[in-house]
């Protein structure tokens, strides 16, 4: 192997282009490593892609960034993309519920209100007064874990479930509010259930937590371009440190050589690394990790996923006259065959601007377990989302383009014990020195979920490295192609 330096960093391959692989070996290369990332398909990313349609720039992934998390708008910043961050022009979304377009209720946590106040509308009379006995209901236990829906069931009544936790979880997820842990999901829900008997109480705590700690500017962020050049912006700064990206490069093998680190295969090239980072979809992790770690192996294939499409819709402008707001949210329980629709052009004052004679919209199907709506073709995915435009909002007019983004098995589910498959993942990880991995299947699906979890992935093995050798000091030897090394 050819002469590596005292003064090089310690080599570490990432597996995996995603936001979670790019940020972390961003972070990586911080810290004075060499980086290598290998991403199996032609381009970085994972579920942020940005497209056009009618010449317009859209999002054809995820399109905005929890702002109240610091990852992601921080690595936004760090790229060079600080000003063209934005919030979103009108944060005013509706529910499309009991047949017509209805306010989004305000003061909730996920769906769950804190009190009745503003529900009316969408919730009937009897599910008004069904939150108002959870005041004076027995303590409900949530042991280690708990179905979101399950819980929030026995406080407050089904009503609040179906018609306002499921359509938010079901945003995030594609998933079935009375299977997702709440643990898991959504900590601070869980944290208020095991020290509150009342849980509009706890609610109340959550919101006045957040009051005091400041917590008043925006809560989602975009970007001018869209989110999706979040990704490539980060793939170009790694690219000018120094590291290499090699896209259509599946890795197929990962062992470990007592001797000499990693071993990655990666078709006829093997390359050896001090360090390895998976960020791949759990499958694929599970895949990589059968021959080292058969426990995390078995763990992780058992993590079940969603499937979903976007129908991103192009109108011109004077034919579409839309309702205020942002878009809208659909209980499942009102039948209807999307779950939500996004008034991009409303929503994102940059896709307005650029584009004065048009209005793009899109709608999202699919949730976990439906496979009949996914098995349509496109024209039909346009079709229905048509049709249930022409219901909620009167939009009659045909589009002048159309494109349908479809997402295979893209969201992975977090079942009741889901933080106890992670904690049980990474226990048989813990023997590894310098394997360790990150992404959505892990402690959270949003995009500042996925950028904590490479950071914590770098600081695990920047630990496993410390006192055998720093990130910056005497590392095992370089990477190399070439089969058979």
């Amino acid at each position: 192997m050819s002469g590596s330096h005292a003064g090089d960093g310690a080599r570490v391959v990432v597996v995996g282009a995603g936001i979670a692989g790019l940020a972390a070996a961003h972070r990586l290369l911080e810290r004075g490593a060499r980086v290598t990332v290998l991403e199996a398909s032609d381009r970085v990313g994972g579920k942020l892609l940005p497209g056009e349609i009618a010449g317009a720039r859209v999002d054809l992934g995820a399109e905005s960034l929890l702002a109240r998390r610091p990852e992601a708008v921080g690595l936004a910043r760090e790229v060079g993309l600080a000003g063209r961050l934005q919030p979103p022009a009108t944060a005013s979304a509706a529910l499309w519920t009991r047949g017509a377009l209805r306010p989004m209720p305000k003061g909730h946590v996920m769906g769950v209100p804190g009190t009745s106040a503003a529900l009316a509308g969408v919730l009937s009379d009897e599910g008004l007064a069904r939150i108002e006995r959870d005041a004076g209901l027995p303590r409900t236990e949530v042991g280690d874990d708990v179905a979101i829906g399950e819980y929030v069931a026995a406080r407050l009544g089904r009503e609040v479930v179906d018609r306002l936790v499921e359509p938010l979880l079901g945003g995030v997820y594609a998933g079935d509010a009375y299977r997702i842990s709440m643990r898991a999901a959504v900590p601070q829900l869980f944290e208020a259930a095991r020290t509150h008997t009342s849980l509009t109480e706890g609610v109340r705590e959550i919101q006045a937590r957040a009051a005091a700690a400041g917590q008043t500017g925006p809560v989602f962020m975009g970007i001018a371009g869209g989110v999706g050049t979040l990704p490539l912006a980060v793939a170009e700064s790694v690219r000018a440190r120094g590291a290499e990206i090699l896209t259509g490069t599946p890795v197929t093998g990962l062992r470990r050589d007592p001797e000499d680190g990693w071993r990655v295969v990666a078709g006829e090239r093997v390359l050896r690394a001090d360090a390895v980072v998976v960020a791949v979809p759990a499958p694929a992790a599970a895949a990589l990790l059968r021959a080292e770690a058969p426990g995390a192996a078995a763990e992780l294939s058992g993590v079940e996923y969603a499937s979903m499409a976007l129908i991103t819709l192009a109108y011109r402008r004077a034919e579409a006259a839309l309702p205020e707001g942002s878009g809208f949210l659909v209980p499942p329980v009102d039948g209807r065959t999307i779950k939500a629709s996004t008034f991009a052009s409303r929503k994102w004052g940059w896709i307005d601007e650029e584009n004065p004679d048009l209005v793009v919209l899109r709608t999202s199907v699919g949730r976990h377990g439906e496979t009949e709506i996914l098995g349509r073709d496109d024209a039909d995915l346009v079709e229905v989302s048509r049709h249930d435009l022409r219901a909620a909002t009167g939009l009659t007019a045909a589009p002048v383009a159309s494109r349908v983004t479809r997402w295979q098995d893209g969201l992975p589910q977090y079942p009741v014990g889901h933080h106890a498959r992670v904690t049980r993942v990474r226990a048989h990880l813990a023997g590894l020195a310098g394997l360790a991995v990150c992404g959505a299947a892990y402690d959270g699906v949003g995009v500042p979920a996925c950028i904590a979890s490479a950071y914590a992935a770098v600081d695990q093995i920047h630990g496993d490295l410390h006192g055998v050798q720093e990130l910056t000091a005497n590392p095992v030897q370089s990477l190399h192609g070439g089969a058979g090394e």
